[in-house]
């Protein structure tokens, strides 16, 4: 069983309210017998409100009412890079062998494979051999099917033909029983009417709820102060957003009548029947083209001695993608070192892996990540009352990176000192860390370094730069406000470092919930981590420190929003006065 989830992500530990019931209810039904009640389970709603933890629960309870079910847990981002890998490959057949040996199937944020043609039609196929067998499949996204945009109507028709059924926003009385919850699983202990203070502020998901949470245990963990009930709004900030409350009348189900599960394989197989020795002929056709051109053509020659045809056109639309693939890693690794152009790996569509391999330690060699300014230290922090739990906070992220508070979201005004902190944990991770990779940068740079590889046809190249880091430091999110395709990949890049444990830092002007530019699904899992406030600090204008120091300044830069001085007669002390 292939469940990469929480052991605690089970029904027992879910919350049912007026805004799930439905949906927990089929997600038991189909726990309980797969294949036999709803098929597919499609389940959908807003990010941050319990889809994923609701089909982990049918994993967990599938495999413990019957052992011997196969079961396979995976998004339709993993579905997408592994048939990417099977096509490049020239196996796409072995991705459909792979997934459809399974009793249950759950696929999770299957959205993500808008616009992906050939993905879908590969999906369409694993579907069809699924559901003809009466193999149970659940998927989940944050809307229903027929508002996925760019969607074969094949598919859209598959996806709709079982129950689809949506989870809403928490109520009180659920937001209540989600805290404490969490807070009896993490054995925490918060005075009377704590919780029921949290409960009522109106958070629209149950990350930023458990987002809260974590922020007042913080609180009490690192300022050694209990929290009490009148402090709580204090703690989590006065200008919580305010979120529309749950409708229960917006849950809704779909079963269409009359759905047809013949499928895209039958009509394959038919098709190959009507013309048996053929199909040879055209492989070797094939063969003799791309071998002439100096490729490996050894898949093509194996599929030729098969004692049935397979399928012949899809095989070789494969084998043309593949090398399409292959051409494209060589052209990005020449560009790095000009040596790799012609490397045997490039013309072995089998050896993806190689390839790629060698792709990455050319990006590694000429693109270094961006590193954290070395002025910025944690020696060199002045510690106060107003930043005293962000410091607390940043020292438990240094000692253990990945394993506390993640992500840390810092915010506050221009001059709070959040970006000398976010740096200070860049610069003793790699000290205390050396083997530790450490990328540090503004969002302004992160969404230019977007653009230009969007402009050069680099994006791949972009991505694989960034997704090796062992700690990711971006500041001044404000900048991605309305910035859709950047925050689309900030989401993609943040999940894959999560998903590896990768300690993630940012900072912004404004606290997530007040980021109206920002993304849901980025906003909810921001809130998710531990958020701290820093307030504007009180400083000595410079020209009053210019006025007492003697000598000019030995060094002077500026950007937009700050200018800066070191003065060697203070020691190498560096001032910052914010215009």
């Amino acid at each position: 069983m292939t469940v990469p989830m929480d052991r605690l992500l089970r029904f027992d530990t879910f919350v049912v309210g007026a805004s799930n019931r439905l949906a927990v209810s089929a997600a038991r039904a189909v726990a309980d017998a797969p294949g036999q009640a709803y098929n597919p389970l499609f389940i959908y709603g807003g990010s941050g409100l319990g889809k994923t933890h609701l089909v982990a629960a049918i994993a967990h309870r599938a495999r413990e009412t019957q052992p011997a079910l196969r079961v396979r847990f995976s998004t339709g981002e993993e579905v997408a890079q592994q048939l990417h890998l099977a096509i490049a490959s020239g196996q796409p057949q072995q991705f459909l062998e792979e997934f459809g040996a399974v009793d249950l199937l759950i696929l999770d944020d299957v959205q993500f494979l808008t616009g992906q043609k050939e993905t879908q039609s590969e999906l369409l196929r694993l579907l069809n051999v699924l559901l003809a067998r009466g193999q149970q499949l659940v998927l989940t996204s944050d809307r229903q099917p027929s508002e996925i945009p760019d969607v074969d109507q094949r598919l859209l028709s598959r996806l709709s033909g079982g129950l689809v059924v949506d989870v809403g926003a928490p109520d009180f009385e659920m937001r209540l029983a989600i805290l404490r919850n969490v807070a009896g699983e993490r054995t925490a202990d918060f005075g009377d009417g704590v919780l029921d203070e949290v409960a009522r502020l109106p958070f629209g998901n149950v990350r930023e709820l458990k987002g809260a949470l974590n922020k007042i245990t913080a609180y009490q963990q690192l300022d050694g102060t209990a929290v009490s009930a009148g402090d709580v709004r204090a703690v989590l900030g006065v200008t919580v957003a305010p979120v529309a409350p749950a409708t229960p009348d917006r849950i809704q189900a779909i079963i269409p009548n009359g759905t047809d599960y013949d499928g895209f394989l039958a009509d394959v197989l038919l098709e190959v029947e009507e013309r048996v020795e053929p199909w040879r002929v055209k492989l070797g056709e094939a063969v003799a083209t791309y071998r002439v051109e100096g490729w490996n053509v050894g898949v093509l020659e194996r599929a030729m001695t098969l004692p049935q045809a397979p399928d012949v056109d899809g095989l070789l639309r494969a084998y043309a993608a593949a090398v399409d693939h292959m051409r494209g890693l060589e052209a990005q690794a020449a560009t790095f070192d000009s040596a790799l152009r012609g490397h045997a790996a490039f013309r072995n569509v089998e050896a993806i892996p190689v390839a790629q391999q060698l792709l990455q330690r050319a990006i590694a060699t000429a693109l270094p990540l961006p590193q954290p300014s070395p002025g910025f230290t944690r020696a060199a922090l002045q510690i106060g009352p107003e930043n005293q739990l962000a410091v607390r906070a940043i020292d438990a992220v240094i000692e253990n990176p990945g394993a506390g508070y993640n992500p840390l979201f810092l915010h506050g005004p221009a001059g709070s000192g959040k970006t000398h902190l976010a740096h200070a944990i860049g610069n003793a991770v790699k000290e205390q860390f050396p083997d530790k990779s450490v990328a540090c940068m503004s969002a302004r740079v992160f969404a230019e370094e977007y653009i230009a590889a969007m402009q050069e046809g680099g994006v791949e190249r972009w991505r694989t730069r960034y997704r090796h880091a062992d700690l990711c430091i971006i500041d001044d999110l404000q900048l991605l406000e309305s910035k859709e395709r950047t925050q689309e990949e900030l989401f993609h890049v943040f999940n894959h470092f999560l998903g590896r444990n990768v300690q993630v830092v940012l900072t912004s002007t404004r606290a997530p919930k007040e980021m109206m530019g920002l993304a849901d699904r980025l906003r909810s899992r921001f809130e998710g981590g531990l958020v701290v406030h820093l307030p504007a600090r009180a400083r000595q204008r410079l020209e009053q420190l210019a006025g007492r120091t003697p000598g000019e300044p030995d060094r002077f830069f500026e950007d937009r929003e700050k200018t800066m001085w070191q003065w060697p007669e203070l020691g190498g002390r560096l001032i910052e006065e914010y215009r």
